[in-house]
């Protein structure tokens, strides 16, 4: 084990129970003293409980905070990142429960934050590419798609704009006023990393190849997407006039 690195993975839960357990493992088996924080929204299937009985296991590592229902990602998240900020942490991450994002690259993303001098670091699918497993077309071509909308309308230099991969260090979460974002859905990506964008953050993408879960059910929507559509927009046009709370 390598020394510690005073770093928190935040992984928002809803009926996770078939990815929960083998995550936590694998997280706490990399030669990284990482601790993980899930944000659980009570759900039915029992992931909070089964997080709460492995705690014992990995005392000081493992924690648990519990929500009274789903309340949607961007909540959890947010909920999370003030847990952080409670405590010492100087370096939050956001995860996926469902090994869409490989427990292995949480290194990589953190060296290029500690090692590199970045202040964000997100684990991108296309910025060398299109690194989807087991997407179909549609999806990877409207995902794709989205990332290149995003990118135009804001002109952000980032080419997985809805990525949920990220490392962020400390000060970038206590510069954005994390009770002035706007959006639950995934559209909550596109909005931090359009504030850490006009405060002037370091960004950069790191390559991971992304593999949908195999394990449990999708939470995409419809209106998830059309967030991120008609919200972007609307974003943009307030920050020209000056109107966009960082």
């Amino acid at each position: 084990m390598s020394s510690t690195i005073n770093a928190v993975i935040v992984v928002p839960t809803y009926n996770e129970i078939e990815n929960i357990d083998a995550l936590v493992r694998s997280v706490f088996a990399l030669d990284q003293d990482f601790h993980m924080l899930v944000v659980d929204d009570n759900s039915p299937d029992g992931t909070g409980v089964f997080i709460e009985g492995l705690m014992s296991e990995f005392p000081e590592r493992l924690h648990l905070l519990k929500r009274k229902g789903k309340q949607g990602l961007g909540t959890a998240y947010i909920a999370g990142f003030k847990w952080a900020l409670e405590r010492t942490y100087a370096y939050v991450f956001e995860m996926d429960a469902d090994f869409s994002h490989n427990p292995k690259d949480l290194i990589r993303l953190y060296n290029a934050c500690h090692n590199d001098g970045n202040d964000l670091a997100i684990g991108s699918r296309y910025v060398t590419g299109v690194n989807v497993v087991n997407w179909p077309m549609s999806r990877v071509l409207l995902s794709w798609g989205a990332s290149r909308y995003v990118r135009f309308v804001t002109r952000m230099n980032i080419h997985d704009t809805t990525a949920g991969f990220i490392c962020y260090r400390r000060n970038v979460l206590e510069t954005i006023n994390l009770n002035k974002i706007r959006f639950l859905g995934y559209a909550f990506q596109i909005e931090m990393k359009f504030k850490a964008h006009l405060s002037k953050f370091k960004i950069v993408e790191v390559p991971v190849i992304f593999t949908d879960r195999t394990k449990g059910e999708s939470k995409m929507s419809a209106g998830i997407i059309s967030e991120a559509i008609f919200g972007v927009l609307k974003m943009k046009i307030k920050s020209l006039f000056n109107r966009y709370d960082i």
